[in-house]
């Protein structure tokens, strides 16, 4: 017989695999084979930047800026990112996502989301409340 601990593996166990499904389905919607973890949380660290330069990028991911210009150049060969010369100051160039560029970024997110309506589809609206209230109660 399974202790309740084993139980409450193998529940996240599976709700992790539904999860898993939601990030595949909206990655294969998108059409991203090819996009490493690593090129996406860079992606995400710009979409949470409102203005990031080249040297800004480099400071958040810890690498260099020629690290960084290589990263840049590949992202805009797939077009998920765009530079922008600053008004301003033309030395400055910003780094823009493309709606490509935003949709990876917002990948996780986007999965989750799936998650969610899926759950709500499967729950109805007390399961739904008592899900909510254990889950807030977990730190």
């Amino acid at each position: 017989m399974m202790n309740k601990k084993e139980h409450l593996f193998i529940t996240f166990e599976n709700l992790f695999r539904v999860k898993s499904e939601c990030s595949s389905s909206v990655f294969s919607e998108c059409g991203l084979s090819d996009i490493t973890i690593k090129q996406m949380r860079y992606l995400k660290a710009i979409d949470e930047c409102e203005e990031v330069t080249f040297s800004k990028l480099a400071e958040i991911t810890r690498n260099s800026k020629p690290t960084i210009t290589e990263m840049i150049n590949k992202f805009v060969k797939m077009e998920c990112v765009y530079r922008e010369q600053s008004p301003l100051d033309g030395r400055i160039f910003y780094i823009r996502l493309t709606e490509k560029g935003q949709t990876i970024a917002r990948l996780e997110r986007n999965s989750l989301l799936k998650l969610v309506e899926r759950m709500a589809g499967s729950l109805d609206e007390k399961d739904m409340d008592t899900l909510v209230q254990i889950l807030q109660k977990v730190k």
